[in-house]
């Protein structure tokens, strides 16, 4: 279990935020990562892992036309994904991953190139034109450093929205329900 999991969680925790998961090539690591911390039971709805192209369609909304001119490693189809889940689990907060992670290139793509989303509740004038905040990821390294990687850079992007979320007074109150000062 990473820090960020479980900075993660405890965020969504005291936030009483819920999270769901998308993936593609890291085939439920991220809701591996998200499990392993004691308490993610109260706020991990669940996760689809969608490795066909068309299961991103089926199951995600994702559109069939963008992934039938685009291909699953597109950075619009990340954000559709992480919108997706969010949706058909009923989370506030939905995060994404879809690259490649090789052995070899797809849909044109070059080995190490990753998408990673999040969809939530973003103040007014926060959010992308797709919808959702979208990480381009040029990584290198063999395929499970690629995975990795991409687990923590989703996690990271998803925290760096829930520790923007809080205002100082929440930070306040968390501190000192947590034995802080």
């Amino acid at each position: 279990m990473s820090s960020t999991a479980t900075e993660v969680v405890r965020l969504l925790t005291v936030n009483n935020g819920t999270l769901a998961v998308a993936e593609s090539l890291t085939g439920g690591l991220v809701a591996a990562e998200i499990t392993s911390v004691p308490g993610a039971s109260k706020v991990f709805r669940g996760s689809v892992t969608a490795y066909a192209t068309e299961l991103k369609h089926r199951l995600l909304g994702v559109d069939a036309t963008l992934l039938a001119q685009r291909g699953a490693v597109d950075p619009q189809v990340a954000a559709q994904m992480a919108a997706g889940v969010r949706a058909a689990l009923g989370a506030d907060w939905g995060i994404a991953t879809t690259g490649v992670a090789g052995p070899d290139p797809q849909d044109g793509q070059a080995v190490g190139t990753v998408y990673v989303a999040v969809d939530g509740p973003f103040a007014d004038g926060d959010r992308s034109a797709s919808g959702g905040k979208v990480r381009h990821l040029r990584l290198n390294g063999d395929r499970a450093e690629i995975r990795m990687e991409s687990v923590r850079s989703v996690l990271a992007l998803l925290l760096a929205e829930l520790a923007g979320e809080q205002t100082g007074n929440e930070r306040a109150q968390d501190t000192e329900r947590n034995g802080g000062f």
